[in-house]
């Protein structure tokens, strides 16, 4: 169901707050403006200096070491998890943000750090959910004063920092010395220790777009709402706030039952967004309300959560919605940035935006009007079994794509390997409740396939262009999710997730199902159609072979983010003591080079030309040993 609003579409003559005109030619030969390149988040760069012919000529061009590194190593209780960070190029600067929360201006030839800027956002502590993690930065150059130019930073602890590119100093006429108090302003008092922000945020013009991370493990159903706000990059005053969980007699407030919009929080965008910088529109995909896995204190469909949503950028106001999951209890927040694509369907051109899910579907729609460009159908999904819980009759499915990953569990989606692990892995389902997806959690423990981890997540997909075809890297990840009665002298839901079982192993520590386990699948969004798909690595593959079985060939794992050029699609892995950049023929999905890392890799690669070399970097390496890594043509 889809609420629109009829109003004139405003043509935007900026992009990051530069003239488009101005800008275009260098955005599309050499720079790399924003997390995804453009502000419709395609990670696609028309460069052709590597190809198939030397992809395997890579080699490390630099190697910048984290200022993180030096505090890790004095205070180990501040360890990170992955360095995830993608870095903007913008001339030859590289701007990047690390897991601690510092800011960093890198030379884009050398690797040579030209400054850095400690937000200090890790002297409060471990922040909500993983951690230390942080994915990257915004930029903006005043069209009316080139020498104002500003790095976009909100932290950890729920601070918006603007800083002078040239210099790294905070901006003194931006909110109180350079930075903006993100718990204030939106309309409930919000403790810090719940609220964060970890994705990059996103420029119009000269609105900023920030979302938030909230926790999602809550004791009690009341927690910081994830409403969207723009703020002004020039004065970091709040211009505006979209309701993500509608409030008083908003449309979308009936949607939960007995006023649960009062107390209710989450339905947060943790992840990427996207915007049409011509219509000014905004694109968020949305989360899951608190809780993920029990909804019995905020029974309906819970507008505005697992939705993609389109705003105004000027103004913060709705201008069509889709909700992909209703009354969400699965985790399956909307995990990344969609991406806008221009795209010819049936001889009709479409401006069209494509939305990756966890649940391994994409849903694709006229992104100026919200329809969907084919039917999405709702669909009978299993009801639930937990006392107080009224799961939604059905669920949204497209008719296309077809799902890129594997969805539900069946007996048949078991692992074959043998005999003797097939039996194995009937046994250890037996202890639970399965069947297809949208099988609501259980006090028995439910098998959710994909698990909360996707299908897609995070890093998103890739689009070409030239070819219209999208890119999208997965995995298939079983998890159970087991419901117990909450203690009421400790929460104040009826029910809450076991924390005892998570993620569901396999017969001997095999893939509890068939592989891939990792893939990667080429979607043609002209037809809807799959292109190709490939295991991405080989996965458990030795595990396989030291049972004494054959070899089944590459069975696939997790990797990074994509990234496609004119030649090539480019994803990095770790695969136990092998950390790779993989370069695969974008028509078939052949691997064509792999490049050894000293480190494993993490952050989604980028690319880009400076003094006539094309470079590929990327974030890798946690804790004392975080970096970027750039690569280019060896001599």
């Amino acid at each position: 169901m889809s609420f629109r609003s009829t109003r004139r579409q405003l043509t935007w003559l900026y992009v990051l707050g530069v003239s488009i005109t101005s800008i275009a030619p260098t955005v599309s030969a050499s720079e790399w403006p924003t997390y995804g390149n453009d502000a419709g988040s395609s990670k696609y760069a028309p460069l052709t200096q590597i190809d198939a012919s030397n992809a395997a000529k890579l080699r490390i061009a630099w190697q910048w070491t984290s200022p993180d590194n030096a505090i890790v190593e004095a205070n180990r209780a501040l360890t990170p998890w992955g360095f995830k960070s993608t870095p903007l190029k913008i001339g030859n600067r590289l701007f990047i943000s690390t897991s601690l929360g510092q800011v960093a201006a890198i030379e884009a030839d050398t690797g040579k750090t030209l400054w850095t800027f400690d937000t200090r956002s890790y002297a409060q502590g471990r922040p909500t959910n993983l951690g230390f993690n942080h994915r990257g930065v915004a930029y903006w150059q005043d069209p009316d004063n080139s020498d104002d130019e500003r790095i976009l930073m909100p932290t950890n602890n729920a601070y918006l920092w603007a800083l002078d590119a040239r210099t790294g100093k905070p901006v003194e006429a931006f909110g109180d010395n350079g930075r903006t108090d993100l718990t204030l302003g939106l309309g409930r008092a919000v403790d810090r220790k719940l609220y964060s922000v970890i994705s990059a945020p996103i420029v119009v013009k000269d609105i900023l777009v920030v979302g938030s991370s909230i926790m999602d493990g809550p004791k009690n159903k009341e927690m910081p709402p994830g409403h969207v706000r723009g703020f002004n990059i020039r004065t970091g005053e709040q211009t505006w706030m979209f309701h993500t969980i509608p409030q008083g007699k908003a449309v979308g407030s009936d949607t939960w039952q007995d006023e649960a919009w009062q107390y209710s929080g989450n339905t947060n965008v943790w992840t990427g967004m996207s915007a049409d910088l011509d219509l000014g529109y905004v694109y968020l995909p949305t989360g899951t309300p608190t809780n993920d896995w029990y909804g019995g204190h905020r029974l309906g469909n819970n507008l505005f959560a697992e939705s993609l949503v389109c705003v105004d950028a000027a103004t913060g106001e709705r201008v069509w919605h889709f909700q992909m999951v209703h009354h969400g209890l699965w985790d399956y927040d909307l995990p990344a940035a969609p991406t806008l694509v221009d795209i010819n369907v049936d001889g009709k051109t479409i401006k069209a935006v494509a939305q990756v899910s966890k649940q391994a579907f994409v849903y694709v729609f006229d992104r100026v009007t919200g329809e969907p460009v084919w039917p999405i159908n709702e669909t009978q999904v299993p009801a639930s079994t937990v006392p107080g819980e009224v799961a939604s009759p059905t669920q949204p499915v497209p008719s296309k794509p077809a799902p890129f990953d594997r969805q539900g569990l069946q007996i048949d989606d078991l692992t074959d390997f043998s005999p003797a692990l097939r039996k194995e892995a009937e046994q250890i389902i037996s202890a639970f409740d399965y069947g297809p997806l949208y099988t609501p959690p259980s006090l028995k423990g439910t098998i959710n396939v994909p698990g909360l981890g996707g299908g897609a997540n995070w890093s998103g997909a890739a689009f070409d262009p030239t070819t219209q075809m999208l890119y999208v890297p997965s995995v298939t990840g079983p998890m159970v999710v087991k419901l117990s009665k909450g203690n009421p002298d400790e929460t104040n839901f009826n029910y809450v997730r076991s924390a005892s079982i998570n993620r569901l192993a396999g017969p001997q520590g095999l893939p509890l199902t068939k592989p891939p386990y990792g893939r990667i699948t080429a979607i043609n969004l002209s037809t809807g159609e799959h292109a190709w798909m490939v295991p991405h690595g080989d996965g458990p593959r030795q595990k396989v072979i030291d049972l004494g079985l054959a070899d089944p060939g590459p069975l696939g794992g997790p990797g990074t983010g994509p990234v496609v050029t004119r030649t090539l699609l480019f994803l990095g892995q770790g695969e136990g003591k092998r950390n790779l950049l993989r370069a695969f023929d974008k028509t078939n999905g052949q691997v064509v080079a792999e490049i050894e890392l000293p480190l494993r890799p993490w952050g989604t690669p980028m690319t880009y030309m400076s003094n006539g070399k094309q470079y590929v970097v990327m974030a890798t390496g946690q804790g004392a040993n975080a970096g970027l890594i750039g690569l280019s043509l060896s001599e």
